[in-house]
């Protein structure tokens, strides 16, 4: 089935590719490398840590501490905003790029969305220091994906003139 719309195959293969990824390297920290019993894997010392954080809240944990209606409002939220996104996207012809800034902003929200359903919170694992400064917050791939979704919308979303 040929779908009309340019941005449609590239959403959808994105958002594939970065739910799976985003998933897989969750079970890879969770089971394969047991990171939450480790806590911490040092990978490159002073610069890239692996970091086990169950994230209760939203970026930086803020909310961590808010109760679990907290967990299924995020969840709601999450679905509500994909779909909402996905609405836009698909009901007026849109470039590839935005359907791939798309993808990567529904796959991610999406990939955190599960981890708080099955988990209770979000598998967060990345932390990232230099130059001296030790960053305190980790993060993973879903993060990374919403966060470069959201500016390529930004940036390419077609404007009004």
């Amino acid at each position: 089935m040929q779908h009309a719309n340019p941005a449609f195959r590239p959403l959808l293969i994105v958002s594939i590719m970065i739910l799976i990824t985003d998933q897989v390297l969750k079970y890879v920290m969770l089971v394969l490398l047991n990171l939450d019993t480790h806590g911490v894997i040092v990978v490159i010392p002073d610069y890239f840590r692996l970091v086990m954080v169950w994230n209760t809240g939203i970026n930086f944990g803020l909310f961590s501490n808010a109760g679990i209606a907290t967990r299924w409002i995020l969840v709601v939220l999450a679905v509500f905003i994909v779909i909402l996104l996905l609405r836009q996207v698909l009901s007026r012809t849109q470039s590839r790029s935005t359907g791939i800034f798309a993808g990567l902003l529904c796959g991610g929200a999406i990939g955190n969305a599960i981890d708080r359903v099955f988990h209770g919170a979000v598998v967060d694992y990345l932390n990232i220091s230099c130059c001296g400064f030790t960053n305190p917050y980790a993060f993973n791939v879903a993060d990374i994906a919403v966060f470069a979704g959201l500016l390529g919308l930004l940036y390419c979303w077609p404007r009004s003139v």
